[in-house]
């Protein structure tokens, strides 16, 4: 099946390693201010989700949601979450590790978007 939300293996190595000192993780991208567009790791419960969040997925054994608002702009493409040198301007767990998280995508194919449709995969908390 098709998923929404990737991620690379050097991000996934980042989260093992927060996961190692904070316990389990979650993400959110919520597409607000400042890094509010990059994804943020949080440890599990940390950050409240509410009816403006879609689960999107899960990436690295960490569930992975996104603000609906935003969401309506991303649902046509494949998020992968991946990692670069350098410190974002958000609360995000990877930050004191010298690196950030952040998002690449493409566009799903046409079969790809089918076959999403026919497993019913919109997202719980997508309109």
């Amino acid at each position: 099946m098709t998923q929404r939300v990737l991620i690379t293996p050097e991000a996934e190595a980042i989260v093992d390693r927060l996961r190692a000192v904070h316990g389990p993780l979650m993400f959110h991208q919520s597409g607000g201010c400042c890094d509010g567009s990059s994804p943020m790791c949080y440890a599990k419960g940390e950050f409240r989700t509410g009816a403006q969040d879609v689960l999107l997925g899960e990436i690295a054994g960490c569930q992975f949601f996104m603000g609906a608002a935003q969401f309506e702009y991303w649902q046509h493409t494949q998020l992968i979450i991946d990692v670069v040198k350098g410190r974002g301007a958000g609360f995000s767990l990877e930050a004191p590790e010298g690196v950030r998280f952040l998002t690449r995508s493409r566009v799903f194919t046409d079969d790809e978007v089918a076959e999403l449709e026919a497993a019913g995969a919109v997202p719980s908390g997508a309109a």
